[in-house]
């Protein structure tokens, strides 16, 4: 079940483009605020895709699947939030009918690639903590780039082919508005493949990962008591074990947060329901303020982002060699 999507066909009537009765001023405001959650989303993004892509000392296997989630972030915030933020704004879709379908495309492929690119991390951390040895010996750039570029194809096969068996671009629902019209049994398994079966996977692989986090948290100490000369170093590696264990943490609840009031309004809530239709517009904001959230939880936790960030603010990149500069 992606966002704008609905199982009720006959409801132009509820839809409507009323007079603006905000002031201008309010209405300025309004604009200002949404291209600043938009710029906001952009940047963030853009920055961690030209960190990644520009310094081959961050090309690694976990952090191809954190450029994949940018990317689809990226794609909120050119497309999705502008887009459904004016709408809102205005209480009229005024963008047109192309503009509709590019919004409806754009939107379920990002939503559904950035729940699934989360779980592909979930699962990359969890072979990473557990599974070291094979994770070091099978686990390459090669390798997640592949799964990366699947999830990409799947996702735009997927909800293309949803779209299009539901008459998502060939009828036109109701004027004024820009709705994505999913019939009962596809909003099932949307639901199952884009948000249920995905957040199962992430919470029951985190889970895993804050297990074997605490069993090496308490070998460390142990190794501590019995090795006083390396005393610092494991101390050093304690915290940091408990720092990755709370990160993990930070990453599974703002993503369930985000993401867990909208599902729940969209099984509870009718589209038709024109009172409580601004309940699933505060939802939907939550959804695509993941997007915005995402680069300051993805990246600005990790050191090697700080130093690139000031590469980057500094001009440096533009030094010759400056793809092989340290930044870990």
């Amino acid at each position: 079940m992606n966002l704008t999507a609905v199982n009720q066909t006959d409801m132009c009537e509820d839809f409507s483009c009323p007079e603006r009765s905000v002031s201008l001023s309010v209405y300025v405001i309004l604009y200002v605020a949404a291209a600043a959650v938009a710029l906001l989303t952009v940047c963030g993004n853009l920055l961690v895709i030209i960190s990644v892509s520009h310094f081959k000392q961050l090309q690694t296997p976990a952090n191809i699947l954190i450029l994949s989630l940018a990317a689809s972030d990226l794609l909120v915030g050119v497309f999705v939030i502008p887009l459904h933020l004016s709408w809102v704004i205005e209480s009229c879709w005024t963008s047109g009918s192309v503009m509709c379908a590019v919004l409806k495309v754009v939107n379920f492929q990002a939503t559904s690639v950035s729940v699934h690119t989360v779980a592909l991390i979930a699962v990359d951390r969890f072979l990473a903590l557990g599974f070291p040895f094979f994770y070091s010996e099978k686990i390459s750039l090669t390798v997640n780039c592949i799964a990366t570029l699947v999830n990409w194809l799947f996702s735009l096969l997927y909800n293309f082919t949803l779209l299009y068996i539901n008459g998502n671009f060939t009828d036109v629902v109701c004027p004024g508005v820009c709705i994505a019209i999913i019939d009962g049994i596809s909003s099932i398994v949307d639901l199952l493949i884009v948000f249920l079966m995905p957040c199962i996977l992430i919470i029951i692989l985190y889970t895993h990962v804050f297990v074997i986090a605490k069993k090496h948290a308490t070998a460390i100490r142990a190794l501590q008591v019995h090795n006083s000369t390396e005393s610092s170093k494991n101390k050093i590696s304690d915290k940091s074990e408990r720092k990755a264990a709370m990160l993990l943490g930070i990453l599974v609840f703002v993503f369930l947060l985000c993401l867990l009031p909208y599902y729940i309004t969209s099984l509870v809530i009718p589209y038709i329901s024109e009172n409580l239709f601004h309940i699933r517009d505060v939802t939907v904001m939550m959804f695509f303020l993941n997007s915005t959230i995402n680069p300051i939880i993805y990246a600005l936790f990790y050191p090697w982002f700080q130093k690139s960030l000031k590469l980057i603010f500094t001009f440096k990149v533009f030094n010759k060699d400056s793809s092989l500069m340290n930044v870990m």
